[in-house]
């Protein structure tokens, strides 16, 4: 095989090119266990050979629930779409509710799950949908495990049955659902093709500095989610060693082990971090905790391609040996890219991470868009600090009168499953409108502005783009998160979440009190005045009109559980508004 145009050619391609006795990686019982291309692609068929003994047919939908990316996903994966069935990727972390939803409004009739706490749910709700069987990746008791489709798929006489139904896949056909989280309302059905996704894999390659049979990566950033599945498309492709990790908790302790060339990342990970670094600069004193500071601020003033001068270079030089190289010990000591998504960067933290010698290249995408639009690249001159790369082949970017950014090109969706309607409201011809603002500089690379959607009048008429303002405070260790408000109303002002786990530390340092409920923070003079001054460092680069005239900090943690937040970590700010109302009326009513 030398071209891939469907989905499971990927383990094939790899398989005919370049196997790896390292394709997948996972840890289990404490050991890192690798799985070769070969036994990848047998488990695979194996799979496919007994969903058609199950009665799978083209076109049926089959859920997948995982907690963490694992090499079971991409068996059944593969597994699914050569059949020409659609697998659904489902959030492990939203509500039952959402379970059912989306198994009924897929269709679902089989369903995949990780582990004893997604199995819970979905038993909760699975005599009200369509799923015929449910399987676990885990060893679970009263649950099928999922290697018994390995022993139903044993006998090969229906392999010939599985090849026919690989080659009545069409590029064009449709490949899998993805539910958009979605910060209001019911969550949407992305549908995708295979020609999706794989011209979206096949464009977005180049942008990687992969090295065939030598490149590690670490995955774990939710598979579930269309950013980091085609990442892993893409080091099937490369034919790298895909590690996944055992979970966000775990990340340090996994990169120390498997040592990673490169992995993705959200900047909300990067911002903890580098939050957790600091802190702990703080416990140091003399001449170390000069240094520390000292490699800090040489790191914030950090431009690539060497365009701050030998001077400047000569000193980051003495940072890395003495600073930063802990830095990238923390992560194992081999890291050298960081691909950023799913929201907006800090540039400070791009400089920063940068200048240690862990390059953070951020790119822009939707779901919608299979993901990639956009992606920076450190050779041939494509990175640029505060903007999210160049377009990649193939795919159109415009700027419509309005500002918003419309895009075209193989990577656009089919279409929201089962909604017309909906799907018709963000096209125009073969432009997809993304509801995002933003601009593109002389020089090609994109920039985002803000949400479209977002954006408010004050009563004086003045607009002003919340996500500018949220993006500027959330770069102070003290604010987690931040919804501007103000719509209608004489000033913009702020409902702010207190980064309480820093708070704590900070707290205990200073003025060595500890044991602050997060009720306690809130209502604590002395955290509202340090955050004023967050405020007021904020309000300096913006116009009088713009400024954060007053706020109020929330006593507990905005998280996906509690309903403040999507899957893909984004606020649901009508819910954080009704949830918030006393504080909203605070500001604006008393």
């Amino acid at each position: 095989m030398t071209k891939v145009t469907r989905l499971f050619d990927f383990p094939y391609y790899q398989l005919n090119t370049n196997p790896s006795d390292k394709a997948l990686v996972t840890k289990y019982d404490g050991k890192w266990t690798p799985m070769s291309t070969q036994e990848y692609v047998d488990k695979a068929n194996a799979v496919s050979r007994a969903l058609l003994r199950l009665g799978v047919q083209k076109n049926d939908k089959i859920a997948l629930i995982s907690s963490t990316n694992r090499t079971e996903w991409n068996i059944m994966d593969i597994g699914t779409l050569q059949v020409g069935a659609q697998n659904v990727p489902i959030y492990p972390t939203i509500s039952s509710e959402d379970y059912e939803y989306v198994l009924n409004h897929s269709g679902s009739t089989y369903c995949f799950v990780s582990d004893e706490e997604v199995l819970a749910k979905v038993n909760a709700i699975k005599a009200n949908t369509q799923i015929k069987d449910v399987y676990s990746f885990d060893h679970i008791e009263g649950c099928k495990h999922y290697s018994e489709l390995f022993e139903l798929g044993k006998d090969e006489s229906n392999q010939s049955e599985v090849e026919a139904r690989k080659d009545a896949v069409d590029p064009m056909d449709l490949a899998t659902i993805i539910y958009t989280s979605g910060t209001t309302g019911k969550p949407k059905g992305v549908m995708l093709s295979h020609n999706n996704i794989t011209s979206n894999v096949l464009a977005s390659i180049e942008r990687l500095p992969l090295n065939t049979d030598q490149s590690r990566v670490l995955s774990f950033l939710p598979i579930c989610h269309i950013f980091e599945r085609v990442l892993i498309y893409i080091y099937q492709y490369a034919s790298v060693q895909i590690h996944f990790a055992e979970g966000i908790d775990k990340i340090g302790d996994n990169a120390k082990e498997i040592k990673p060339h490169l992995m993705s990342v959200v900047p909300r990970l990067l911002e903890k971090v580098y939050d957790k670094i600091t802190m702990k600069a703080e416990e140091l004193s003399g001449i170390k905790k000069k240094l520390f500071y000292w490699a800090v601020e040489l790191g914030e003033d950090w431009e690539p391609y060497g365009e701050n001068g030998a001077w400047y270079n000569f000193k980051l030089g003495i940072a890395q040996k003495l600073i930063f190289s802990k830095w990238r010990a923390a992560l194992g000591g081999e890291l050298h890219t960081m691909v950023s998504g799913s929201a907006a960067l800090q540039p400070r933290l791009s400089r920063v991470f940068s200048a240690a010698g862990m390059q953070v290249m951020e790119g822009y995408g939707l779901t919608e868009t299979s993901p990639v639009v956009s992606v920076g690249k450190y050779d041939n001159n494509m990175f640029k600090v505060g903007t999210v790369g160049k377009p990649i082949d193939g795919v159109e970017v415009k700027i419509a009168d309005d500002g918003e950014i419309l895009i075209k090109g193989p990577n656009v969706m089919m279409g929201y499953y089962k909604d017309p309607e909906k799907t018709a409201e963000v096209m125009t011809g073969d432009y997809f409108h993304t509801g995002d603002k933003g601009e593109i500089d002389p020089d090609g690379f994109l920039k985002i502005t803000g949400r479209k959607k977002e954006m408010f009048k004050t009563s004086g008429g003045k607009y002003i783009i919340p996500t500018l303002l949220e993006n500027e405070l959330k770069q102070s260790r003290f604010i987690e998160q931040v919804m501007v408000v103000g719509e209608g109303e004489k000033m913009p002002a702020a409902i702010i979440q207190p980064n309480f786990e820093f708070i704590r530390e900070w707290i205990e340092h200073k003025e060595k009190n500890i044991g602050m409920s997060e009720t306690d923070i809130a209502s604590s003079d002395i955290i509202l005045k340090r955050i004023q001054k967050e405020v007021d460092k904020c309000n300096s680069h913006f116009g009088k009109w713009e400024q954060i005239k007053r706020f109020e900090l929330t006593p507990e943690a905005w998280t996906i559980d509690g309903g403040q937040l999507t899957p893909t970590m984004k606020m649901k700010r009508s819910i954080i508004l009704e949830m918030y109302k006393d504080l909203y009326d605070k500001i604006y009513r008393c």
